[in-house]
């Protein structure tokens, strides 16, 4: 797939946060096969794109805040970001970075849930965000984990209008378009020390060769790969500076 403008309500832009900006774009270069461009202007302060085949997929930056951790972010495409930051302090949850125009190609924000998950908002002018979607080598699902779940659902469907399904593992989606589900860290029996957070997929063709490829590279497979049947094969890793992210393979059709 690839979007030609960002659709409200949905993931629309994938950010690492990292102490090691040359270092991870080596990495994610590797694996994904990406090009990683840094913006050499000052003030864009060592802002990097990452694309594949010229359509943007992800970016990355240093670590801007003490005590910021190593780790990918999701931005939501929202119409107004002020607005949704006031929707989110107004249901408990934390505004870490007020609304602030990014030259002029958008509107960003850095915004916490109640239970400490941490996602970003995107009001997009002249940039959309993603080039593609679950495509390989680019974000294809997004996964919310938290120790509970309907108060995340309904925190999530008050800020951003989402439907989300009535399943043992809730589906989100906005309209027709399905990006992403609700994982529950204490039924998957997550030890107590992992924060509620949002975890990232990447699409690959071959699940199995790309965590062979990241161990190579210096990364860790935390999980998998793993399948699971009726919808493919899976992978959680942690990069060499300390993020985690999944990568997932689809199921062969028939």
């Amino acid at each position: 797939m690839k979007p030609t403008e960002a659709t409200i309500g949905t993931p629309c832009w994938a950010e690492l946060g990292t102490g090691d900006v040359p270092g991870s774009g080596a990495f994610y270069a590797g694996l994904f096969g990406w090009t990683v461009e840094t913006d050499p202007r000052e003030e864009a302060g060592g802002y990097t794109m990452c694309s594949v085949d010229g359509a943007p997929v992800a970016a990355m930056s240093p670590l801007y805040a003490p005590g910021q951790p190593v780790a990918w972010t999701v931005s939501f495409a929202v119409s107004d970001a002020d607005s949704t930051a006031v929707r989110t302090a107004d249901q408990g949850g934390t505004v870490i970075l007020a609304p602030m125009d990014v030259f002029d190609i958008g509107r960003f924000s850095v915004l916490q849930d109640p239970a400490g998950a941490v996602f970003c908002v995107w009001q997009p002018q002249t940039f959309q965000g993603f080039g593609l979607w679950d495509e390989p080598g680019a974000v294809c699902w997004v996964e919310l984990a938290t120790r509970d779940v309907p108060s995340a659902n309904a925190f999530y469907q008050t800020v951003f209008g989402w439907s989300i399904s009535d399943d043992e593992y809730p589906h989100l989606s906005v309209d027709d378009r399905q990006f992403g589900g609700v994982q529950d860290l204490d039924k998957n029996r997550m030890p107590a020390d992992v924060p509620p957070h949002w975890l990232l997929y990447f699409k690959t063709e071959d699940a199995a060769a790309s965590a062979a490829k990241a161990t190579e590279l210096g990364a860790e497979v935390l999980k998998g790969p793993f399948e699971l049947p009726g919808t493919g094969h899976f992978v959680v890793v942690r990069d060499p500076q300390g993020a985690v992210f999944a990568l997932y393979q689809a199921e062969a059709k028939d």
